[in-house]
């Protein structure tokens, strides 16, 4: 009964690292079979070879260079940054006052707020089209998204929310490790132009990135994140209050 009990007590937020994890990925792998669809870029699974100028090799980017898959792949790229800004911001409210250390906890969210909005670069300028700004936003999404995974990994060990922090730092030192590696890989394959390994390799980045993301359900669950405002007296009001005000107050209709 207990443990039910506890289950059914979880915070809701628990529910939005891990939504939002499946529905970014949902909509990236929407965009590369509508661009393997087109014949835009070659199948993962395929031997790339690029003859008179067709088939791409499978970078997400090269996904969603051409239209109707760019037009998705922008509004996921903006959705996804904007999302994975308010569960960076919601982690550090959360360790805000249990860090001994509050400014790395700050400086890991700005950090991580600059790699969303390098996210956004990644979306809304393509690779064929604008170059230089879409690689800048693809360093700063892997270079800063990597060092945010590594040093909440820290956090999770140093902090140990629950009693549950050893167990969850090694998965996400596990998953960390996974970024590192397939970054490494990503960037080395394509100084050889191995395409369709550094492809993999990419798509495979970022699926860890999202798992790791989405483990901030464990955490999550035992935390409350209300919304509170002060009027000019000084007073605190909650929504929870002001949504109680709104419905006893009954206007005149007359």
């Amino acid at each position: 009964m207990d443990r039910g009990h506890k289950m059914w007590n979880c915070s809701p937020w628990a529910l939005l690292p891990p939504v939002y994890s499946v529905c970014t990925a949902v909509g990236l792998w929407a965009v590369y079979f509508i661009a393997v669809r087109d014949e835009q870029i070659a199948p993962l699974t395929s031997h790339y070879r690029r003859r008179n100028g067709s088939f791409y090799p499978p970078y997400i980017s090269a996904a969603g260079n051409f239209p109707p898959a760019s037009c998705i792949f922008s509004e996921v790229m903006n959705l996804a940054a904007f999302v994975a800004f308010i569960i960076a911001v919601l982690r550090y409210l959360q360790l805000k006052h249990t860090m001994d250390k509050p400014w790395l906890n700050f400086g890991c969210l700005v950090a991580f707020s600059i790699c969303c909005f390098g996210m956004t670069l990644v979306g809304n300028f393509q690779l064929f089209t604008q170059k230089m700004i879409h690689n800048l936003g693809t360093f700063m999404t892997f270079g800063l998204g990597t060092l945010f995974c590594w040093v909440q990994s820290y956090f999770t060990l140093r902090v140990n929310l629950k009693n549950e922090g050893r167990i969850v730092s090694i998965i996400r030192f596990l998953l960390s490790g996974s970024i590192t590696l397939c970054m490494i890989l990503y960037f080395s394959l394509m100084s050889q132009r191995l395409h369709m390994h550094a492809a993999r390799c990419q798509w495979a980045l970022v699926m860890f990135f999202l798992t790791f993301l989405s483990t901030f359900a464990i955490e999550f669950r035992h935390n409350r994140f209300d919304v509170v405002c002060t009027d000019n007296s000084g007073r605190r009001v909650s929504l929870s209050e002001t949504h109680s005000e709104v419905y006893t107050y009954q206007p005149d209709q007359r």
